[in-house]
């Protein structure tokens, strides 16, 4: 555990961050995971519009340093290439 004053906020703010950062990629996660149903259904309108709000979500995510920008980008083609396809995940 910490002694020193600073250390001490320091743990207090990693703690903050680390409950922020999970909140959002849980977010994240969900609209992904919306994604992934509307490709099982088979429902090219339900996933195109979970993919628009997918895209939102994830660039939120990035945005706010939960991820990285690159891993954001490299969700959304991915996503994006499987709801052109319409293929879901095997």
């Amino acid at each position: 555990m910490a002694n020193h004053k600073s250390a001490l906020k320091r743990d207090r703010q990693s703690k903050v961050r680390r409950l922020r950062n999970r909140i959002n990629k849980s977010r994240m996660k969900g609209a992904v995971n919306k994604v992934e149903e509307a490709l099982v259904a088979d429902s090219e309108d339900q996933a195109r519009e979970a993919l628009l709000q997918a895209i939102s979500i994830i660039h939120k995510t990035a945005s706010k340093g939960s991820i990285h920008n690159k891993t954001a980008s490299r969700k959304i083609s991915r996503l994006t290439r499987r709801v052109n396809r319409m293929e879901p995940l095997a």
